[in-house]
Protein backbone atom coordinates (compact mmCIF):
# COMPACT_ATOMS: atom_id res chain seq x y z
CA UNK A 1 0.00 0.00 0.00
CA UNK A 2 2.89 2.52 0.81
CA UNK A 3 4.91 1.43 -1.86
CA UNK A 4 4.53 4.95 -4.32
CA UNK A 5 5.24 6.67 -0.34
CA UNK A 6 8.47 4.47 0.01
CA UNK A 7 9.62 5.18 -3.72
CA UNK A 8 9.37 9.02 -3.07
CA UNK A 9 10.83 8.97 0.05
CA UNK A 10 13.90 7.30 -1.15
CA UNK A 11 14.29 8.90 -4.23
CA UNK A 12 14.42 12.53 -1.82
CA UNK A 13 17.19 10.99 0.58
CA UNK A 14 19.60 9.41 -2.28
CA UNK A 15 19.65 13.72 -3.68
CA UNK A 16 20.97 14.05 -0.07
CA UNK A 17 24.17 11.10 0.19
CA UNK A 18 27.75 12.54 0.18
CA UNK A 19 26.73 16.35 1.02
CA UNK A 20 28.89 17.32 4.19
CA UNK A 21 26.64 19.90 4.70
CA UNK A 22 23.18 20.77 3.79
CA UNK A 23 22.50 24.35 3.16
CA UNK A 24 18.92 25.87 3.15
CA UNK A 25 18.25 25.38 -0.14
CA UNK A 26 18.89 21.38 0.35
CA UNK A 27 16.46 21.27 3.32
CA UNK A 28 13.64 23.53 1.26
CA UNK A 29 14.25 21.01 -1.78
CA UNK A 30 14.06 18.12 0.43
CA UNK A 31 10.83 19.27 2.34
CA UNK A 32 9.32 20.25 -1.04
CA UNK A 33 9.60 16.49 -2.64
CA UNK A 34 8.64 14.95 1.10
CA UNK A 35 5.07 17.38 1.07
CA UNK A 36 5.10 15.68 -2.89
CA UNK A 37 5.28 12.25 -1.67
CA UNK A 38 3.30 12.40 1.29
CA UNK A 39 0.13 14.62 -0.52
CA UNK A 40 0.21 11.83 -3.79
CA UNK A 41 -0.12 8.88 -0.48
CA UNK A 42 -3.04 10.97 -0.08
CA UNK A 43 -2.44 12.19 3.66
CA UNK A 44 -4.74 14.67 5.11
CA UNK A 45 -3.31 18.22 4.33
CA UNK A 46 -3.50 19.64 7.35
CA UNK A 47 -1.18 16.61 8.47
CA UNK A 48 1.24 17.39 5.71
CA UNK A 49 1.27 20.68 6.84
CA UNK A 50 2.81 19.98 10.26
CA UNK A 51 5.19 17.05 9.49
CA UNK A 52 7.13 19.47 7.09
CA UNK A 53 6.54 22.63 9.59
CA UNK A 54 8.49 19.40 12.42
CA UNK A 55 10.85 18.01 9.74
CA UNK A 56 11.89 21.76 8.78
CA UNK A 57 12.41 22.95 12.09
CA UNK A 58 14.46 20.18 13.20
CA UNK A 59 16.86 19.89 10.31
CA UNK A 60 17.96 23.40 10.82
CA UNK A 61 18.72 22.41 14.26
CA UNK A 62 21.96 21.68 16.09
CA UNK A 63 21.58 17.97 15.27
CA UNK A 64 21.72 18.24 11.67
CA UNK A 65 24.49 21.15 11.48
CA UNK A 66 26.71 19.67 13.70
CA UNK A 67 26.13 15.77 12.70
CA UNK A 68 28.56 13.64 11.07
CA UNK A 69 26.70 12.37 7.95
CA UNK A 70 23.74 15.50 7.96
CA UNK A 71 21.57 13.21 5.16
CA UNK A 72 21.29 10.20 7.51
CA UNK A 73 20.33 12.80 10.22
CA UNK A 74 17.52 13.98 8.08
CA UNK A 75 16.18 10.32 7.50
CA UNK A 76 16.28 9.98 11.05
CA UNK A 77 14.12 12.85 11.53
CA UNK A 78 11.77 11.88 9.25
CA UNK A 79 11.46 8.52 10.50
CA UNK A 80 10.78 10.20 14.49
CA UNK A 81 8.33 12.49 12.85
CA UNK A 82 6.37 9.57 10.56
CA UNK A 83 6.52 7.61 14.19
CA UNK A 84 4.21 10.86 15.45
CA UNK A 85 2.05 10.61 12.54
CA UNK A 86 1.61 7.33 13.32
CA UNK A 87 0.48 7.42 17.18
CA UNK A 88 4.13 7.57 19.00
CA UNK A 89 3.99 4.79 21.47
CA UNK A 90 2.59 0.76 20.63
CA UNK A 91 -1.37 1.43 22.08
CA UNK A 92 -2.40 -1.59 24.22
CA UNK A 93 -5.97 -3.33 25.19
CA UNK A 94 -7.58 -2.15 28.25
CA UNK A 95 -8.72 -5.00 29.97
CA UNK A 96 -11.18 -5.09 32.96
CA UNK A 97 -10.23 -5.64 35.93
CA UNK A 98 -13.41 -7.51 36.40
CA UNK A 99 -14.11 -9.86 33.41
CA UNK A 100 -15.56 -9.63 30.80
CA UNK A 101 -13.76 -7.39 28.99
CA UNK A 102 -16.02 -5.93 26.62
CA UNK A 103 -14.83 -4.97 23.16
CA UNK A 104 -17.02 -3.06 21.13
CA UNK A 105 -16.74 -2.75 16.96
CA UNK A 106 -17.67 0.16 15.29
CA UNK A 107 -17.34 1.66 11.85
CA UNK A 108 -19.07 1.81 8.31
CA UNK A 109 -20.68 -1.16 5.88
CA UNK A 110 -17.73 -2.76 3.92
CA UNK A 111 -15.44 -2.30 6.48
CA UNK A 112 -15.20 -5.66 7.74
CA UNK A 113 -15.87 -5.85 10.80
CA UNK A 114 -17.39 -9.19 10.87
CA UNK A 115 -14.42 -10.77 9.80
CA UNK A 116 -11.90 -8.44 12.01
CA UNK A 117 -13.98 -10.03 14.95
CA UNK A 118 -12.95 -13.43 13.88
CA UNK A 119 -9.11 -11.99 13.66
CA UNK A 120 -9.24 -10.33 16.71
CA UNK A 121 -10.95 -13.73 18.37
CA UNK A 122 -7.97 -15.77 17.23
CA UNK A 123 -5.41 -13.22 18.18
CA UNK A 124 -6.81 -12.92 21.74
CA UNK A 125 -7.22 -16.79 21.69
CA UNK A 126 -3.25 -17.11 21.24
CA UNK A 127 -2.64 -14.50 24.44
CA UNK A 128 -4.28 -16.80 26.32
CA UNK A 129 -7.75 -15.44 26.23
CA UNK A 130 -11.37 -16.71 25.65
CA UNK A 131 -13.68 -14.51 23.72
CA UNK A 132 -16.99 -14.79 23.27
CA UNK A 133 -17.78 -13.00 19.72
CA UNK A 134 -21.43 -11.61 19.74
CA UNK A 135 -23.56 -10.83 16.69
CA UNK A 136 -25.58 -7.53 17.24
CA UNK A 137 -25.64 -6.74 13.29
CA UNK A 138 -29.26 -7.87 12.84
CA UNK A 139 -29.75 -5.90 9.78
CA UNK A 140 -27.32 -6.81 6.72
CA UNK A 141 -28.48 -9.94 5.29
CA UNK A 142 -26.88 -13.03 6.44
CA UNK A 143 -24.49 -11.34 8.89
CA UNK A 144 -25.21 -13.18 11.85
CA UNK A 145 -24.35 -16.58 9.63
CA UNK A 146 -21.58 -14.86 8.13
CA UNK A 147 -19.97 -14.20 11.72
CA UNK A 148 -21.00 -18.01 13.11
CA UNK A 149 -19.21 -19.23 9.76
CA UNK A 150 -16.15 -17.10 10.94
CA UNK A 151 -16.38 -18.44 14.35
CA UNK A 152 -16.19 -21.60 13.54
CA UNK A 153 -13.22 -21.15 11.62
CA UNK A 154 -11.60 -19.14 14.13
CA UNK A 155 -12.29 -21.49 16.82
CA UNK A 156 -13.80 -19.28 19.25
CA UNK A 157 -17.42 -19.07 20.60
CA UNK A 158 -20.13 -17.09 19.21
CA UNK A 159 -23.56 -16.15 20.52
CA UNK A 160 -26.63 -15.23 17.97
CA UNK A 161 -30.11 -15.77 20.11
CA UNK A 162 -31.45 -13.88 17.00
CA UNK A 163 -31.83 -14.63 13.19
CA UNK A 164 -30.65 -11.19 11.81
CA UNK A 165 -32.16 -10.29 8.54
CA UNK A 166 -34.43 -7.86 9.97
CA UNK A 167 -35.59 -9.35 13.09
CA UNK A 168 -34.33 -8.88 16.54
CA UNK A 169 -33.43 -6.20 18.91
CA UNK A 170 -29.64 -5.94 18.82
CA UNK A 171 -29.58 -3.86 22.15
CA UNK A 172 -30.95 -6.64 24.28
CA UNK A 173 -28.64 -9.09 22.54
CA UNK A 174 -25.69 -6.86 23.68
CA UNK A 175 -26.81 -6.59 27.33
CA UNK A 176 -27.86 -10.30 27.50
CA UNK A 177 -24.37 -11.29 26.05
CA UNK A 178 -22.73 -9.75 29.11
CA UNK A 179 -24.34 -12.43 31.30
CA UNK A 180 -23.78 -15.30 29.05
CA UNK A 181 -20.15 -15.12 28.93
CA UNK A 182 -20.16 -14.55 32.69
CA UNK A 183 -21.60 -18.12 33.31
CA UNK A 184 -19.73 -19.47 30.82
CA UNK A 185 -16.36 -18.00 31.86
CA UNK A 186 -15.60 -16.01 28.67
CA UNK A 187 -13.23 -13.21 29.72
CA UNK A 188 -13.69 -11.47 26.23
CA UNK A 189 -16.59 -10.06 24.55
CA UNK A 190 -16.49 -9.41 20.95
CA UNK A 191 -19.78 -7.43 20.57
CA UNK A 192 -19.82 -6.91 16.24
CA UNK A 193 -22.38 -3.83 15.65
CA UNK A 194 -24.09 -3.29 11.97
CA UNK A 195 -22.57 -0.73 9.39
CA UNK A 196 -23.96 1.59 7.22
CA UNK A 197 -23.20 2.78 3.59
CA UNK A 198 -22.27 6.01 5.41
CA UNK A 199 -22.96 8.32 8.15
CA UNK A 200 -26.65 8.52 9.61
CA UNK A 201 -28.23 9.59 12.44
CA UNK A 202 -30.53 5.91 12.97
CA UNK A 203 -26.52 4.64 13.00
CA UNK A 204 -25.06 6.87 15.34
CA UNK A 205 -28.26 6.16 17.35
CA UNK A 206 -28.13 2.47 17.26
CA UNK A 207 -24.41 2.67 18.37
CA UNK A 208 -24.58 4.95 21.36
CA UNK A 209 -27.85 2.79 22.71
CA UNK A 210 -25.40 -0.62 22.64
CA UNK A 211 -22.53 1.57 23.66
CA UNK A 212 -24.33 2.36 26.75
CA UNK A 213 -26.15 -0.72 27.18
CA UNK A 214 -22.77 -3.00 27.78
CA UNK A 215 -20.18 -0.12 28.75
CA UNK A 216 -17.43 -1.26 26.48
CA UNK A 217 -13.94 -1.12 27.97
CA UNK A 218 -12.89 0.01 24.44
CA UNK A 219 -14.63 0.98 21.37
CA UNK A 220 -12.61 0.15 17.81
CA UNK A 221 -13.29 1.82 14.66
CA UNK A 222 -12.88 -0.47 11.90
CA UNK A 223 -11.76 1.95 8.98
CA UNK A 224 -11.04 0.19 5.49
CA UNK A 225 -7.23 1.24 4.70
CA UNK A 226 -8.35 2.07 1.18
CA UNK A 227 -11.41 4.26 1.92
CA UNK A 228 -9.34 7.47 0.58
CA UNK A 229 -10.01 10.89 2.55
CA UNK A 230 -13.56 10.72 3.73
CA UNK A 231 -11.78 8.04 6.06
CA UNK A 232 -10.94 11.35 8.40
CA UNK A 233 -14.39 12.80 8.05
CA UNK A 234 -16.03 9.52 9.11
CA UNK A 235 -13.61 9.04 11.44
CA UNK A 236 -14.21 12.62 12.84
CA UNK A 237 -18.39 11.92 12.42
CA UNK A 238 -17.78 9.01 14.62
CA UNK A 239 -15.57 10.30 17.05
CA UNK A 240 -18.17 13.14 17.73
CA UNK A 241 -21.27 10.30 17.31
CA UNK A 242 -20.22 7.68 19.58
CA UNK A 243 -16.64 8.17 20.26
CA UNK A 244 -14.20 5.61 19.79
CA UNK A 245 -10.63 4.62 21.91
CA UNK A 246 -8.93 2.89 19.26
CA UNK A 247 -8.86 2.75 15.72
CA UNK A 248 -8.23 -1.09 13.18
CA UNK A 249 -6.67 -0.25 9.64
CA UNK A 250 -8.36 -3.51 7.67
CA UNK A 251 -7.64 -4.09 4.30
CA UNK A 252 -3.87 -2.74 4.54
CA UNK A 253 -2.61 -5.10 1.88
CA UNK A 254 -4.32 -3.20 -0.59
CA UNK A 255 -2.45 -1.29 -3.54
CA UNK A 256 -4.77 2.11 -2.57
CA UNK A 257 -2.97 5.16 -1.39
CA UNK A 258 -2.98 4.52 2.53
CA UNK A 259 -2.19 7.80 3.47
CA UNK A 260 -5.73 8.53 4.82
CA UNK A 261 -5.63 5.67 6.72
CA UNK A 262 -2.42 7.02 8.26
CA UNK A 263 -3.66 10.50 9.18
CA UNK A 264 -6.29 9.17 11.21
CA UNK A 265 -4.35 9.01 14.38
CA UNK A 266 -3.19 12.73 14.32
CA UNK A 267 -6.31 13.87 13.03
CA UNK A 268 -8.46 12.41 15.73
CA UNK A 269 -5.70 12.22 18.50
CA UNK A 270 -6.99 8.13 18.51
CA UNK A 271 -4.07 5.74 17.86
CA UNK A 272 -4.23 2.74 15.57
CA UNK A 273 -4.31 -0.03 17.67
CA UNK A 274 -4.60 -3.15 15.35
CA UNK A 275 -3.70 -3.43 11.76
CA UNK A 276 -5.00 -6.41 9.08
CA UNK A 277 -3.27 -6.88 6.29
CA UNK A 278 -4.40 -10.11 4.28
CA UNK A 279 -7.23 -12.32 3.78
CA UNK A 280 -6.40 -15.17 6.19
CA UNK A 281 -7.52 -15.01 10.19
CA UNK A 282 -3.96 -14.36 11.36
CA UNK A 283 -3.44 -11.96 8.96
CA UNK A 284 -3.54 -9.98 11.86
CA UNK A 285 -1.60 -8.00 14.72
CA UNK A 286 -1.27 -4.98 16.91
CA UNK A 287 0.13 -1.93 15.52
CA UNK A 288 3.39 -0.81 15.95
CA UNK A 289 3.95 3.10 14.53
CA UNK A 290 7.58 2.33 14.81
CA UNK A 291 7.64 -0.96 12.78
CA UNK A 292 5.50 0.74 10.30
CA UNK A 293 7.61 3.78 10.21
CA UNK A 294 10.16 1.37 9.50
CA UNK A 295 8.52 -0.05 6.67
CA UNK A 296 7.40 3.11 4.91
CA UNK A 297 11.26 4.00 4.64
CA UNK A 298 12.74 0.95 3.73
CA UNK A 299 14.16 0.17 6.46
CA UNK A 300 12.45 -3.27 7.17
CA UNK A 301 10.39 -4.76 9.84
CA UNK A 302 12.56 -7.24 11.75
CA UNK A 303 10.88 -7.55 15.01
CA UNK A 304 7.63 -8.64 13.80
CA UNK A 305 9.63 -11.10 11.62
CA UNK A 306 11.48 -12.39 14.60
CA UNK A 307 8.02 -12.38 16.48
CA UNK A 308 6.44 -14.64 13.41
CA UNK A 309 9.26 -17.05 13.29
CA UNK A 310 8.59 -17.53 17.32
CA UNK A 311 5.09 -18.35 16.40
CA UNK A 312 5.77 -20.44 14.01
CA UNK A 313 9.04 -22.41 14.95
CA UNK A 314 9.30 -23.66 18.64
CA UNK A 315 12.14 -23.77 20.08
CA UNK A 316 12.74 -27.46 20.46
CA UNK A 317 12.20 -27.84 16.49
CA UNK A 318 15.16 -24.83 16.06
CA UNK A 319 17.65 -27.39 18.20
CA UNK A 320 16.98 -29.75 16.43
CA UNK A 321 17.32 -28.33 12.83
CA UNK A 322 20.53 -26.85 14.44
CA UNK A 323 22.46 -30.04 16.07
CA UNK A 324 21.09 -31.42 12.44
CA UNK A 325 23.19 -29.12 10.80
CA UNK A 326 25.95 -28.63 12.95
CA UNK A 327 27.05 -32.66 13.21
CA UNK A 328 29.47 -34.13 10.25
CA UNK A 329 29.25 -31.55 7.95
CA UNK A 330 25.40 -31.35 7.38
CA UNK A 331 24.73 -34.57 6.39
CA UNK A 332 22.35 -35.71 9.36
CA UNK A 333 19.84 -32.92 7.82
CA UNK A 334 17.87 -34.37 4.93
CA UNK A 335 15.10 -33.80 2.34
CA UNK A 336 12.30 -34.36 5.52
CA UNK A 337 13.95 -32.01 7.07
CA UNK A 338 13.90 -29.43 4.16
CA UNK A 339 10.56 -29.89 3.30
CA UNK A 340 9.58 -29.79 6.95
CA UNK A 341 11.51 -25.85 7.00
CA UNK A 342 9.88 -25.41 3.92
CA UNK A 343 6.05 -25.85 5.09
CA UNK A 344 6.88 -23.94 8.22
CA UNK A 345 8.09 -20.56 6.61
CA UNK A 346 4.96 -21.07 4.38
CA UNK A 347 2.96 -20.86 7.75
CA UNK A 348 4.52 -17.55 8.70
CA UNK A 349 3.07 -16.01 5.30
CA UNK A 350 3.64 -15.36 1.93
CA UNK A 351 7.05 -15.74 0.98
CA UNK A 352 7.08 -12.36 -0.86
CA UNK A 353 5.38 -10.38 2.58
CA UNK A 354 7.96 -12.28 4.28
CA UNK A 355 10.84 -10.61 2.17
CA UNK A 356 9.40 -7.25 2.44
CA UNK A 357 10.07 -6.66 5.83
CA UNK A 358 13.81 -7.47 5.05
CA UNK A 359 15.78 -3.78 5.21
CA UNK A 360 16.33 -2.69 1.60
CA UNK A 361 14.17 -4.83 -0.20
CA UNK A 362 12.38 -1.78 -1.80
CA UNK A 363 15.02 -2.06 -3.96
CA UNK A 364 14.25 -5.29 -5.78
CA UNK A 365 10.11 -4.11 -5.15
CA UNK A 366 9.19 -5.57 -9.08
CA UNK A 367 11.42 -9.35 -8.38
CA UNK A 368 9.67 -9.58 -5.01
CA UNK A 369 6.27 -9.13 -6.21
CA UNK A 370 7.06 -11.37 -9.25
CA UNK A 371 7.64 -14.47 -7.04
CA UNK A 372 5.41 -17.63 -7.93
CA UNK A 373 4.26 -18.91 -4.53
CA UNK A 374 2.92 -21.70 -6.10
CA UNK A 375 7.37 -22.74 -6.53
CA UNK A 376 6.99 -23.77 -3.11
CA UNK A 377 4.02 -26.60 -3.64
CA UNK A 378 6.15 -27.66 -6.71
CA UNK A 379 8.79 -28.32 -4.87
CA UNK A 380 6.90 -29.78 -1.92
CA UNK A 381 6.04 -32.28 -4.93
CA UNK A 382 8.81 -33.57 -5.89
CA UNK A 383 10.15 -34.52 -2.40
CA UNK A 384 6.78 -36.55 -1.94
CA UNK A 385 7.38 -37.79 -4.86
CA UNK A 386 10.88 -39.31 -3.66
CA UNK A 387 11.19 -43.11 -1.73
CA UNK A 388 11.75 -42.16 2.22
CA UNK A 389 15.83 -43.63 1.35
CA UNK A 390 15.69 -41.30 -1.51
CA UNK A 391 15.10 -38.56 0.66
CA UNK A 392 17.41 -39.30 3.55
CA UNK A 393 20.21 -40.21 0.88
CA UNK A 394 19.70 -37.93 -2.02
CA UNK A 395 22.66 -38.40 -3.54
CA UNK A 396 21.53 -41.90 -4.90
CA UNK A 397 19.35 -40.00 -7.13
CA UNK A 398 20.97 -40.99 -10.86
CA UNK A 399 18.58 -40.56 -14.13
CA UNK A 400 16.11 -43.37 -14.28
CA UNK A 401 15.16 -42.59 -10.79
CA UNK A 402 15.05 -38.63 -11.38
CA UNK A 403 13.03 -39.67 -14.56
CA UNK A 404 10.36 -41.41 -11.98
CA UNK A 405 10.04 -38.83 -9.19
CA UNK A 406 9.90 -36.24 -12.08
CA UNK A 407 6.88 -38.13 -13.77
CA UNK A 408 5.25 -38.43 -10.23
CA UNK A 409 5.88 -34.74 -9.54
CA UNK A 410 4.13 -33.83 -12.88
CA UNK A 411 7.54 -31.83 -13.56
CA UNK A 412 10.14 -32.27 -16.05
CA UNK A 413 13.67 -34.25 -15.09
CA UNK A 414 15.44 -31.21 -15.35
CA UNK A 415 13.46 -29.79 -12.18
CA UNK A 416 14.45 -32.59 -10.29
CA UNK A 417 18.07 -32.71 -10.80
CA UNK A 418 18.01 -28.65 -10.07
CA UNK A 419 16.17 -29.49 -6.75
CA UNK A 420 18.79 -31.58 -5.56
CA UNK A 421 22.01 -29.39 -6.73
CA UNK A 422 20.07 -26.57 -4.77
CA UNK A 423 19.24 -28.87 -1.90
CA UNK A 424 23.68 -30.03 -1.66
CA UNK A 425 24.49 -25.89 -1.87
CA UNK A 426 21.98 -25.11 0.43
CA UNK A 427 22.70 -27.91 3.32
CA UNK A 428 26.54 -26.91 2.66
CA UNK A 429 26.05 -23.16 3.18
CA UNK A 430 23.89 -23.52 6.34
CA UNK A 431 26.01 -26.18 7.44
CA UNK A 432 28.95 -23.99 7.56
CA UNK A 433 27.14 -21.16 9.63
CA UNK A 434 25.68 -23.48 12.27
CA UNK A 435 29.50 -24.48 13.10
CA UNK A 436 30.40 -20.54 13.22
CA UNK A 437 31.98 -20.29 10.02
CA UNK A 438 30.03 -17.13 9.27
CA UNK A 439 28.79 -16.54 4.99
CA UNK A 440 30.79 -17.94 2.98
CA UNK A 441 32.79 -15.57 0.36
CA UNK A 442 34.01 -13.48 3.63
CA UNK A 443 37.60 -14.82 4.05
CA UNK A 444 39.91 -13.53 7.49
CA UNK A 445 36.69 -11.76 9.13
CA UNK A 446 36.01 -13.48 12.26
CA UNK A 447 32.18 -15.17 12.19
CA UNK A 448 32.10 -14.03 8.22
CA UNK A 449 33.36 -17.04 6.55
CA UNK A 450 36.82 -17.62 7.23
CA UNK A 451 36.51 -20.91 8.51
CA UNK A 452 39.15 -23.71 9.19
CA UNK A 453 38.18 -25.25 5.48
CA UNK A 454 39.23 -21.28 3.93
CA UNK A 455 42.28 -21.51 6.13
CA UNK A 456 43.93 -24.81 5.11
CA UNK A 457 43.67 -23.95 1.19
CA UNK A 458 45.45 -20.88 1.60
CA UNK A 459 48.06 -22.62 4.20
CA UNK A 460 48.40 -24.81 1.20
CA UNK A 461 48.87 -22.79 -1.58
CA UNK A 462 51.43 -20.98 0.51
CA UNK A 463 52.97 -24.29 0.67
CA UNK A 464 53.39 -24.63 -2.70
CA UNK A 465 54.73 -21.58 -3.80
CA UNK A 466 56.43 -21.89 -7.34
CA UNK A 467 60.74 -21.13 -7.26
CA UNK A 468 62.46 -19.46 -10.27
CA UNK A 469 64.24 -22.34 -12.72
CA UNK A 470 67.47 -20.01 -12.38
CA UNK A 471 69.48 -20.87 -9.80
CA UNK A 472 70.91 -17.55 -9.31
CA UNK A 473 67.93 -15.98 -9.00
CA UNK A 474 66.23 -18.54 -6.75
CA UNK A 475 69.59 -18.24 -4.16
CA UNK A 476 69.09 -14.30 -4.41
CA UNK A 477 65.15 -15.05 -3.70
CA UNK A 478 66.37 -17.40 -0.45
CA UNK A 479 68.70 -14.81 0.43
CA UNK A 480 66.19 -11.92 0.56
CA UNK A 481 63.69 -14.19 2.63
CA UNK A 482 66.47 -15.10 5.16
CA UNK A 483 67.09 -11.42 5.78
CA UNK A 484 63.93 -10.28 6.19
CA UNK A 485 63.13 -12.98 8.81
CA UNK A 486 66.32 -12.37 10.63
CA UNK A 487 65.11 -8.70 10.70
CA UNK A 488 61.80 -9.65 11.40
CA UNK A 489 62.95 -11.74 14.55
CA UNK A 490 65.58 -8.67 15.48
CA UNK A 491 62.73 -6.21 15.73
CA UNK A 492 60.72 -8.29 18.05
CA UNK A 493 56.90 -7.38 17.26
CA UNK A 494 54.26 -9.86 17.58
CA UNK A 495 53.21 -11.82 14.44
CA UNK A 496 56.25 -10.12 12.52
CA UNK A 497 55.16 -6.75 12.80
CA UNK A 498 57.63 -4.14 14.41
CA UNK A 499 58.53 -3.67 17.83
CA UNK A 500 56.80 -0.37 18.75
CA UNK A 501 59.44 1.72 19.77
CA UNK A 502 60.29 1.50 15.74
CA UNK A 503 59.30 5.13 15.01
CA UNK A 504 60.66 5.01 11.29
CA UNK A 505 57.91 2.39 10.36
CA UNK A 506 55.82 2.78 7.48
CA UNK A 507 52.73 0.23 6.42
CA UNK A 508 53.12 -1.93 3.19
CA UNK A 509 52.28 -0.27 -0.37
CA UNK A 510 49.16 -2.65 0.15
CA UNK A 511 48.01 -1.78 3.32
CA UNK A 512 47.87 1.87 2.53
CA UNK A 513 46.12 1.95 -0.56
CA UNK A 514 43.36 0.69 2.05
CA UNK A 515 44.25 3.40 4.85
CA UNK A 516 43.37 5.97 2.08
Amino acid sequence: MFDTLSDRLAATFKNLRGKGRLSEADIDATAREIRIALLEADVALPVVRAFIANVKERARGVEVSQALNPAQQVVKIVNDELVGILGGETRRVRFAKNPPTVIMLAGLQGAGKTTLAGKLGVWLKGQGHSPLLVACDLQRPNAVNQLSVVADRAGVAVYAPQPGNGVGDPVQVAKDSIEHARSKQFDVVIVDTAGRLGIDQELMQQAADIRDAVSPDEILFVVDAMIGQDAVNTAEAFRDGVGFDGVVLSKLDGDARGGAALSIAHVTGKQIMFASNGEKLEDFDAFHPDRMASRILDMGDLLTLIEQAEKTFTQEEAAKMASKLASSKGKDFTLDDFLAQMEQVRKMGSISKLLGMLPGMGQIKDQINNIDERDVDRTAAIIKSMTPHERHEPTIINGSRRARIAKGSGVEVSAVKNLVERFFEARKMMSKMAQGGGMPGMPGMPGMGGGPGRQKKQIKQAKGKRKSGNPMKRKAEEQAEAARREQAAAQGGAFGLPAQEDKNFELPDEFKKFMG
